[in-house]
Order: structure tokens, then sequence, then C-alpha cells
């Protein structure tokens, strides 16, 4: 339901999801754009706008252009370094990007050219409500009532599992007891966007949650259109501009056979080729006409031959059921796998399916080397990273390298959520954890490689990790009433399909999606057939990993760092790091080691070289072991006084002998007669007092070594 109101020209609107609710304004703010919505959920808000460029791009694509900008003071903070100011998106506010373009790209006229932007600014969090579903609701809704050809509205839910119940826009605390979040998005009609991260959930409870989410989504989408109704500007008019049927009606007629033989070669490289020259012998064989502008013909015979080849394909894969590289419908291409690919690093992984390889390259870390997040989400760090990448030349092409893009990021972060069920406690393994999986060659489903091959890196580093993971890339292509399922989707099958399912797990359930649907057909009996099928593929991949390697290495790799724990009194942690922390530089750097120290005193000890590790460890053992009566210890004169010398027995500890201490029972007039400092004397602890809160120590001379004999 919603109940609406409105006062001079700000107009609202509440969509009730469950027993949740969710503000919708406008009118108020942002009244240069062509629609600007605030949408509020508890203290969390979001001001969402869309503007339609007045002028046409001559691009064959629609130029659609999502940003996510996250104020720190939306979370009553500044921001860290010394600009003190946003910079770069967040990699949360990259992956809401794509979380909002996804559901809104498809729904649109064919031929749409038009700029168009949309700008979620998040203005206020309130740690309890997630923004990201907002964002895509306020631009389902800014976009509804902006005029523009859009086709929706779209709705979007969280759902999560509470105690046995399913859980409409579960709150933070919600979701860390839930072992499924899940984000839908889709129109009245049928869901279109899931993005998951799962704790080993089954095929049916993904299918119960998805069902859960499409109920609230209708509820969404009702509430949106009504309010754009009575609130949004006049629609603006847009035909479709489809391909001139002439020319796909004789490209048909004269070439059919020449491009169903060139998408019959089973090589990607090769089909490419051979269907850019029966297009460039089309091309040729229609000329313009006379007085016509050149650049618009060759334009639209492209076109229209682009639609002759998708009509092609898809009735080829889809009725007569032959894929463009001769698969059978569930059938996985060629799987090599391959560890300890690289010498030096900590874990290596190599995963070959098909044409389609991605090598992941492990490294272990202190706990200072955890990623520090500077932003407006909950997490303050994470000790677990998955890094996506994707250079040109893993597709056999030329261009730029600046970083990681938007999509990278998203994949990124995809493999990731599917990894981190498995992943140990960072109590149980302490150590910082980077993985990152490089592209090496793309045919379909690289994020998908990825997730095998740093399961593979894992394994091979010895990280014990519970169960290995895998994924795979479902699609879809549907002709009226008859559609098939695709198991390990190539590119071409990506490009023109309608569906593109990602489903990552272990053999006891799944741990993440992600699917994007083309098309309003996609019924909740395809996404059943297609998450079996997935599974059947799932569970084939890890067959083949286990053949390699089944479960971690029982020792870390020779070159990655060991930890060593010592268990340290709180009373003695500062003896441990010394004053203005010399002691602990000076064991770090004595040793070759990194230390860290916590408040409970839990000590642990980095290090490459075992043996350094482990004298580094007994070091601190000594310093915050108790001098007793009656031990004998080994130390170096530090200082003499006219009425003893004083010896450090360890970092930070001081014992006197007193001059009468130093005599084998005959006088000695000064303390140099016998003892100077730097000397090394072995002597015997005679008493150990507190006094003032410190240890005071008598020592008695037993022997000189001399000058640095230890």
């Amino acid at each position: 339901m919603a109940e609406q109101a409105a006062t001079a020209n700000v107009s609202t609107t509440t969509l009730m999801v469950g027993d949740k609710s969710i503000h919708l304004e406008t009118g108020r703010l942002a009244k240069q754009a062509d629609g600007a919505v605030l949408v509020r959920s508890g203290d969390t808000m979001v001001l969402v706008t869309a503007v339609v460029s007045k002028n046409e791009r001559n691009v064959d694509f629609f130029p659609l252009t999502v940003d996510v900008e996250e104020g720190m003071y939306a979370a009553g903070k500044i921001p860290g370094g010394f600009i003190k100011k946003e910079g770069r998106a967040s990699e949360q506010a990259i992956l809401v990007d794509r979380l909002t373009d996804r559901p809104i790209r498809p729904l649109w006229p064919k031929g749409f050219n038009k700029d168009t932007h949309i700008v979620a600014t998040v203005l206020s969090v309130d740690k309890t409500n997630p923004y990201d579903v907002l964002a895509i609701l306020g631009a389902s809704a800014a976009l509804s009532i902006s005029g523009a050809p859009f086709q929706g509205p779209v709705g979007a839910v969280r759902v999560g599992k509470v105690d046995g119940a399913w859980v409409v826009n579960p709150t933070y605390a919600d979701l860390e007891s839930s072992p499924i979040n899940l984000i839908v998005a889709g129109t009245a009609d049928a869901i279109s966007m899931v993005e998951a991260g799962c704790s080993e959930v089954s095929e049916g409870d993904i299918l119960a949650a998805l069902e859960v989410a499409h109920e609230a989504i209708k509820t969404q989408v009702s509430g949106i259109a009504s309010w754009a109704a009575q609130v949004g500007k006049p629609p603006m008019e847009f035909a479709e501009r489809l391909p001139d049927r002439d020319l796909v009606d004789r490209i048909k007629a004269g070439h059919a056979g020449e491009i169903l033989a060139a998408e019959s070669v089973l090589d990607k490289h090769d089909r490419s080729a051979a269907v850019a020259e029966v297009k460039k012998q089309v091309l040729a064989a229609t000329p313009p006409a006379e007085g016509s502008d050149p650049a618009v013909h060759t334009a639209a015979v492209s076109k229209a031959f682009d639609a002759v080849e998708k009509e092609i394909v898809r009735k080829r894969i889809a009725i007569d059921k032959v894929r463009p590289d001769g698969r059978a419908n569930d059938e996985i291409r060629p799987i090599s796998v391959e560890v300890g690919v690289t010498p030096r690093t900590h874990g290596s992984g190599l995963f070959t399916r098909g044409q389609t390889q991605v090598m992941t390259l492990l490294t272990l870390g202190a706990s200072r080397d955890e990623q520090r997040i500077d932003g407006i989400s909950i997490d303050e760090s994470k000790h677990f990273m998955h890094h996506y990448k994707f250079p040109p030349f893993s597709v056999g092409e030329a261009g730029f390298m600046r970083g990681p893009g938007r999509r990278e990021i998203g994949h990124g972060a995809l493999a990731e959520r599917a990894l981190v069920p498995l992943v140990p406690d960072h109590e149980d393994f302490p150590y910082t954890i980077r993985l990152v999986s490089e592209t090496l060659e793309s045919n379909g489903s690289s994020s998908m490689a990825s997730v095998c091959a740093s399961t593979l890196a894992l394994l091979d580093a010895g990280v014990p990790m519970k169960r290995p993971v895998a994924g795979i890339a479902m699609g879809l292509v549907k002709e009226m009433d008859e559609y098939i399922i695709l198991t390990d989707i190539a590119g071409v099958e990506d490009h023109l399909g309608d569906m593109d399912f990602k489903v990552a797990g272990t053999r006891e359930g799944i741990t993440a999606l992600q699917m994007d649907i083309k098309i309003k057909g996609v019924t909740f009996a395809i996404m059943r057939d297609a998450l079996e099928q997935a599974l059947k593929a799932r569970l084939f991949i890890l067959d083949k990993m286990a053949e390699v390697i089944d479960a971690p290495r029982e020792e870390l790799k020779e070159f990655a760092p060991r930890i060593i724990t010592v268990k340290v009194d709180n009373d003695k942690i500062g003896a441990v790091i010394g004053k203005g922390g010399e002691t602990i530089r000076g064991l770090e750097a004595e040793f070759e080691v990194t230390i860290e120290i916590d408040d409970d005193g839990v000590c642990k000890v980095f290090a490459t070289d075992g043996r350094m590790g482990a004298a580094a460890a007994e070091r601190i053992r000594s310093i915050v072991k108790n001098i007793e009566p009656g031990e004998v210890i080994v130390g170096k004169v530090v200082s003499t006084t006219n009425f003893g010398a004083f010896v450090n027995l360890k970092p930070g500890t001081d014992g006197l002998i007193h001059i009468s201490k130093l005599g084998s029972g005959r006088r000695v007039e000064t303390v140099e007669e016998i003892v100077e400092r730097g000397d090394v004397v072995k002597v015997e602890v005679l008493d150990v007092a507190i006094q003032g809160g410190k240890e005071k120590i008598s020592l008695r001379l037993l022997e000189k070594l001399g000058a640095d004999a230890q």
C-alpha cells in the first residue's frame, strides 16, 4: 500500500514493505533535475536525481551513467589522509553504481541514445538500514517522474533469514545472523537482477527468497507507478528505432547461409574473423542509393546485419539446440588445473576452462597489512581481500591500463563474496590474506574462473579453508515458447542471450549468486532448472579441482611468513614494547621480524625465516619471564658506580651487583678493579623485591666472561 500527501509543490509517498516503511519525497530538493527523489528508511537518506540530455548522440548503445556519491558527513566522519575531502568513489559506492545500473539499463526503447545521468547522493546513514536498495528504488522513482521514456518502474529489496523466518529489508544486525544476504530488483512482471552472498544455502532457499522478494517488489512498483501518475512530468515521445526491415529481409534472403556457416566456426577468434568477412561482403553487396549519405547507409546496413546475425544465432541455440562452439547445453569446456605455478609466492593456482584462463596469486601478511576502510560503511577493516584484473590482452586487444574499472571491482567483489564464508576466522588463522586474480584469457565468465583459481591458491598456500569453492556461469536463450538453459556460457552466448546467471558454492551449498535477466518471460520454473543445472556443473568442476588438490597443504609454503604466538601478562606488555617502542623496534630489526601485541597480551611474531622467528619469540619469553632468586643469568654490565655495577638481565630489566658481592671473599676498593662497563658476566640472583612498583634485583658475581662475550 502507499500513503500519499502533498504540500505546495512538495509531494511525498510511503511504501510499506512488510512492517517497514520507505518514504519518497519530490519537489523540495534538486528541482532543476528532470527527476529528483529523496528516499528515506529510518535515518538513512539518499537523494537520487535523473537528468536526460536534450540532444541525441550518434552512438549504437544507450549512454546511461550511474554515480553514487558517498559524503563522509553522512556517517559523521571527516575523510582520512591529508586532503580531507572525498575523492575517488569507494569500492562500496562503485558496487552500488552497478547494482543500480543493471536493472534499469534494459528498460528503455531500442535506439534511445540521449545521455542519461543518475546520481545517488548519500546524505545520512544510520548504521541500521543499508542504503544500496534505497539508491536503486530512488533511481526508479526519479526516472518514473522525469518524463523519460523509462519502461519501469522497478522495485528493489534485500532479503535475509532470521531465526528461520524470511525478513524483507533486514537491518545490519539482522544480517549478522542471516545465512543469506540477497538483493533483488525487478518489475511487476519479473525479477531482473539478483546479487547474493550466502553461507552455503540450498537452491531451494534461494528460490524461496526470490519469491518473497518479488512479492515485495510488486508492492513497491505499484506504489511508485501510482505516485508518478500524479506528480510525474508528461512522458517524452520516443519511438523504438528498429533495424530497417527491408534491409533485414534482403540480408537474410541473400546471406543467411553464409552467416550461419561463419557462426558455426568453433574457435572464438576464427569465428569473429569469419563473421567480419561476411559482413564486409554484405556491405559491398549493398551499395547506398544515389544521393544518400554513405555513412548513414553503412550504419543502417551494419545494424540490419547485426539483427540478422542475432536472430540466426538465437534460433540455432534455442530451437535447433546447437551452440556456437558445438557443445551440448550442459557441457563444460575442457578444464585444466594447476597449483604451485609461481615459486616465490605464498600460494598460486591456475584454472583454465576452454578459452578462459585465470591465475590467482596469494599473499599472507600480518594484521597490520589488513585493509583499513575509510568510508561510511559499518566495516572499518578487513583481513581477507580478493582483487580481480582484466587486461586488454586477455581478449586479444590493445588498450590502456589505468587501474581497475567498475567491472573489475564488481567481479572482484563477487569472487570475494563467494570465498568469504569458507575462509578461516582471523582468530584461528591470524594472517591477512590477499588474492589477486590475473585474467590471462577470456571467453566467458572469467569471474567464476577467478573463484576456482582463488580456491586453488588458498589450498596451495595451506590456508585451512573449510571446503573448496567453485563457480559456473549459466545462460538462457528464449525464442517464443522455446528456450534452452546453457551451462558455462561463452562470450557470444552472454552477448546474445537473455540471462547471465553466475553461481558459486561448495558441495554443501551456494555462497554467491549474481543474475541479470534481459527479458520479462523468465519464470521461476526456468530459474529452478538453471539452479539445478548449475549445481551439477559446480560439482563437476569441484571434482576436476580435487584431482589436483582436494585439501589445504599441511604446511605453509617455503616463503610464507610464519606466526609464533606468545602470551604476555598484561603488566608485562610495556616491557615488550619498551620506552617509546624502543624494545619492540629493536627486536624487529635484530631478528628481521614483525611483532604485533594486542591489549589482551597476545603477542604475534611474523617471520619469513622460521629460525629467526623462533629466536625472537624466545627473546620475548625471556623479557616477560619473572626472574627468580637462585637463577643464574649471563648479562652485560651497563654502568658502574662507587657502590656496585648494574647488569642488564633482559631488555628493560637491570640488577645490581653490590661492591661487596664482586670479590671472592676479599675487599674490593673500586668496582672497576673487577668489572667495567661492557663486560659480559655470569651472575646469580640473590633477591627480587618490588619497591615503588618496580623490580629491585640484587646479584652476586660468579664469573667474568669478558667484553662482548655474548
